[in-house]
């Protein structure tokens, strides 16, 4: 095992810090937007872009599921238990979509295929086969679509987290795989780890040898270990005997793999187990991160977020699944109910992949399903949506029975060759940057008036930060105004309104767009003073998802 000591949080901070001045990511109050930053797009999952919005509340945009779900079923022998985790990717040269998905069985006489590996394909997207690829026999099944099995050591195989790596110069890596398995043989002792393996086109894996980090199993409630300690111990049992690994503040069996351009580096973001208030480990899972320049050597991990006050006494999270969004880092967090079983999906953002804003967190983006429908319980997000014209897709492994009740609970529920799934895989969609909506704040009363020839709207305006409008042509909205409207003014940097660019001259968008053009009757952007100015949205009964700089 080979584990780097990581760089304080301040120096990654600081890192990280640079390297956004360096790319010009950031746009803080009174930052002139230049010419090189002109085209962008700004998100308002955060108030970074936002001087003050009176009247406004700012609410999750819920995806809206595909009507063809599950688009990948449980109904091969081998995955007669559950299907689940997964993830997926659509090449960007062939355009071809990918999915590796977790498939577990009701079979127990060969732990490598309890839980296996399993790859499906698609031109759509929504349509796919699981080819019978012929590399993993399932006992009398010989040609199969599982494509990595397990070691068959003390425990299960889980998770898998696929990437195609844009910056590896060895074919044979461009594919790369993170899972977790266990050490056999004489590495037995060392238990649990992170394991990767790597493919020239997806279907045909070359394990690495040896773990990349530790994990913690099978010590819940156990007091961390002395300086100097051995983690591995072993209690006798009516069955045999109990194997555990106490390394503290570890990363657990679930983990989601992504390469962060900004910074050059290979991330992890994965389920970590954190002490009780009595300090006993293994008390909840929290948010952990890891990462790495060379894929080999790997930083030790460190806590970014765990549940609080705010959260329930026995929610927690599952895994936190990270993705790169514009000048973003967007999660759709799987709060999970420890008790229930239970697993909802929340928005987090983060502005440099450390600091995490939850403010969204009681608000769902993906709904479970209501009735016995395959994904009534648990939904299990990833870190790789994918993007399709103006749609963004995010498929999700879910569950109709309780992820906490042990994977016994769904045994002998599927029958293979029934359509009444119990697991599988599907997706939910949303149009592009609507994430997140900034909307007249409902609570406010709306002012009548007598005889008006329609019904008043709930109102709201929308103040951005300052910005110098140097080199920007146009000025784009994403948003809904088909039940209102929305019209724009500009104020110069201390509050006053500009001449020939305000709200009454400003044309009325009354549409539902992705791109709706800002424009005034008789002046443009070009007719500006050099200067700072701020950019004004008044929502008239209207929703507003995203400004773009042209």
């Amino acid at each position: 095992m080979k584990i780097q000591l990581p760089p304080s949080l301040f120096s990654v901070s600081r890192r990280r810090t640079l390297t956004r001045l360096v790319l010009g990511l950031t746009l803080a109050a009174s930052v002139p937007a230049t010419a090189a930053a002109a085209a962008r797009t700004l998100l308002f999952v955060d108030d970074e872009h936002v001087y003050y919005r009176p009247g406004t509340v700012r609410r999750v945009v819920e995806f809206k599921k595909f009507a063809g779900n599950p688009v990948i079923p449980p109904n091969r022998p081998w995955e007669s238990e559950a299907i689940g985790w997964c993830s997926q990717l659509r090449h960007p040269v062939t355009g071809k979509f990918q999915m590796w998905y977790q498939a577990y069985t009701q079979r127990n006489e060969d732990r490598r295929l309890k839980s296996t590996v399993c790859y499906a394909e698609s031109d759509d997207g929504q349509t796919w086969t699981k080819p019978a690829l012929g590399l993993f026999s399932f006992y009398e099944e010989k040609d199969t679509n599982i494509v990595l099995i397990g070691s068959g050591g003390y425990g299960d195989r889980y998770c898998n987290s696929v990437i195609w790596d844009a910056v590896e110069t060895d074919p044979a890596r461009r594919y790369k795989m993170l899972y977790s398995d266990w050490a056999t043989g004489p590495n037995e002792r060392q238990g649990p780890g992170l394991y990767a393996a790597f493919s020239p086109d997806g279907i045909r894996w070359t394990k690495a040898p040896d773990a990349l980090l530790p994990f913690f199993a099978g010590a819940k409630g156990a007091l961390a270990p002395w300086v100097g300690e051995d983690v591995y111990g072993e209690q006798p049992t009516a069955k045999g005997v109990r194997r555990s690994w106490r390394w503290p503040l570890s990363l657990s069996d679930a983990v989601d793999l992504i390469y962060d351009s900004r910074l050059g580096v290979y991330v992890i973001y994965g389920k970590m187990w954190i002490p009780g208030p009595d300090g006993k480990l293994g008390w909840k899972h929290a948010m952990g991160r890891s990462e790495s320049r060379d894929f080999k050597t790997w930083s030790k991990p460190t806590l970014l977020l765990t549940t609080d006050e705010h959260d329930l006494p026995n929610e927690e999270f599952h895994t936190s699944p990270v993705f790169p969004y514009g000048d973003l880092y967007l999660s759709l967090n799987q709060r999970m109910n420890r008790d229930a079983g239970t697993i909802d999906l929340e928005l987090m953002s983060s502005r440099d992949g450390l600091r995490w804003d939850r403010s969204l967190r009681h608000q769902v983006v993906v709904p479970r399903g209501t009735g016995a429908v395959f994904d009534a319980s648990a939904l299990a997000s990833n870190a790789s949506p994918v993007v399709v014209g103006d749609e963004l897709r995010f498929y999700y492994g879910a569950y109709r029975y309780s992820m906490t009740g042990g994977i016994a609970r769904w045994a002998t529920r599927q029958v293979i060759g029934s359509t009444d799934y119990v697991s599988g895989v599907g997706y939910a969609a949303t149009p592009r940057d609507r994430l997140v909506a900034l909307a007249p704040d409902p609570r406010i009363p709306v002012k009548t008036v007598k005889n008006a020839p329609a019904p008043a709207l709930p109102i709201g305006q929308v103040t951005l930060r300052a910005l110098d409008f140097s080199g920007v042509k146009s000025i784009a909205i994403n948003a809904d105004a088909s039940r209102g409207s929305i019209r724009a003014e500009l104020l110069n940097d201390d509050g006053y309104r500009v001449r020939g660019f305000s709200q009454e001259e400003s044309q009325p968008l009354t549409a539902n767009g992705l791109d709706q053009r800002i424009v005034w009757r008789d002046k443009t952007l070009a007719d500006l003073p050099p200067g700072l100015y701020h950019l004004r949205l008044y929502l008239n009964g209207a929703e507003l998802y995203a400004v773009t700089l042209h």
